[in-house]
């Protein structure tokens, strides 16, 4: 892996969820998802319900996570935003790896949360940053 790569995946270890992002019936869709990574890949829990892991399967799709919502407000810090590109697959992990991903939460849009996975095999990844210091604000003025 390349050193952009190895950083990219540290990141994605800091945070839980990130976005899904592919085409169904040619129109673009995001989705939430919870990732671990296991052996290099990136696997994705996600609701079933709404089909969009069949629309996933075998395409390339972009995953990307950050933390925006967590990152420190006082003093120096760094927003970092990474995504990675590749092709995606139905998985069926080991109950030792659906246990990494934790609690599941109950419900999506008030159906009962039913599990699908996907691992994403990145053929691409990308880490953006932004640095900001004590003396510029960060929060939303308006």
């Amino acid at each position: 892996m390349s050193p952009e790569e190895l950083q990219a995946i540290e990141l994605l270890g800091r945070v839980r969820y990130g976005r899904l992002a592919t085409s169904m019936r040619a129109l673009p869709f995001l989705s939430v998802a919870r990732h671990v990574v296991v052996d290099g890949h990136v696997v994705l829990r996600m609701h079933s319900g709404f089909g969009y892991h069949n629309a996933c399967d075998g395409t390339v799709v972009a995953y990307g996570a950050d933390n925006f919502d967590t990152a420190a407000t006082g003093g120096d810090c760094e927003l970092w935003a990474v995504q990675f590109t590749g092709t995606a697959q139905i998985v069926h992990p080991s109950p030792a790896q659906c246990a990494s991903f934790g609690e599941a939460p109950a419900r999506v849009n008030g159906e009962l949360f039913d599990a699908a996975y996907l691992r994403l095999e990145p053929h691409f990844a990308s880490v953006h940053t932004l640095d900001f210091n004590a003396t510029q604000p960060i929060g939303h003025t308006a």
